[in-house]
């Protein structure tokens, strides 16, 4: 039997992870502390444990897959706990790698784009070191996730374990989203929903590259069933500005109108992925069109708020 042990598997995209493991036959089990748990639920036919990454409770039995993906991701959570967000980058990685090298387990480690900081290069290549300001708010998760992938380099290189993979995950949306997220897709259409003026940062000319769920879970999979132990951005390559972001929400949910504010510190301009590589490696690319995700995520949207 082929098991799992999925970190952060009751949030937005473990639960997606989790859920396509326990389709693929997998025997998962979900160890989270529910501080960003997903509306929907920890993924049926799963096993959860309640717990933290930090000090990680004794799991019984052997990992053929561990899945790192513990971390707030969303602004409004990690900036509410800096110090525990870069603990888990820090200590919840080191028990995660020693856990897999205690089981000869491959394990996938979710860093993000956002190592890139407000990136000089554009779009973003793997080879790229970026540009993070280490003394802005939002640094404690940029820095967490480039010590966090530092320290799964060097797991690899000396030899203590090899079966490493890390994905850097761009700007991914769709269900299982909270409404209180705080990212932008879910901040625009959950206050479309509510008829209430979409609130854009800055003057809406910064861009990101979407990603639904679903596409970045299938190169997650295919990523964890590679060879592949360099660095994989995985997202969407088609940028568009929050100002084109708000007029494709207000043809799908209405438009409620538009506000301004000031745009956060170290708030990136642009964000795009360059991949390349997982199209080269894992013949790997995303399939779902903004329009048709933002479509789905509208509904599901609909739903939650509507209780």
């Amino acid at each position: 039997m082929t098991r799992a042990l999925v970190t952060g598997g009751a949030g937005f995209l473990g639960r997606s992870l989790s859920e396509r493991l326990v389709r693929d036959g997998y025997e998962v089990v979900v160890l989270d502390n529910l501080s960003s748990a997903s509306p929907l639920g920890v993924a049926e036919g799963t096993e959860f444990i309640e717990g933290d990454v930090i000090d990680p409770p004794d799991i019984g039995g052997t990992f053929t897959h561990i899945y790192h993906f513990a971390s707030p991701a969303s602004p409004p959570r990690y900036l509410k706990d800096p110090i525990g967000t870069m603990r888990t980058g820090a200590e919840g990685t080191l028990h995660m790698l020693e856990r897999a090298e205690s089981d000869d387990a491959v394990i996938t480690f979710a860093s993000t784009s956002e190592i890139y900081g407000d990136p000089l290069e554009h779009p973003q290549q793997e080879s790229y070191f970026g540009n993070v300001d280490i003394t802005s708010p939002r640094a404690c998760y940029d820095e967490a996730k480039r010590y966090a992938e530092a320290l799964v380099h060097a797991f690899h290189r000396s030899g203590r374990h090899t079966k490493t993979r890390i994905v850097r995950v761009f700007n991914t949306y769709g269900p299982g989203m909270s409404p209180d997220d705080g990212r932008v897709v879910s901040n625009f259409l959950v206050q479309a929903i509510n008829g209430q003026p979409m609130t854009i940062q800055g003057d809406g000319s910064q861009t990101r590259s979407f990603c639904y769920v679903d596409d970045l879970v299938e190169g997650i999979i295919r990523l964890s069933r590679s060879d592949v132990t360099l660095p994989v951005n995985l997202g969407n390559p088609n940028e568009i500005t929050m100002l084109e972001l708000a007029d494709r929400v207000a043809e799908i949910a209405g438009d409620p109108g538009r506000i301004f504010t000031e745009l956060p510190q170290s708030d990136p301009k642009v964000r795009q992925p360059d991949i390349s590589r997982a199209v080269d490696l894992l013949d790997w690319r995303p399939v779902v069109d903004l329009v048709d995700g933002l479509a789905e995520t509208h509904q599901y949207f609909k739903q939650v708020l509507a209780g």
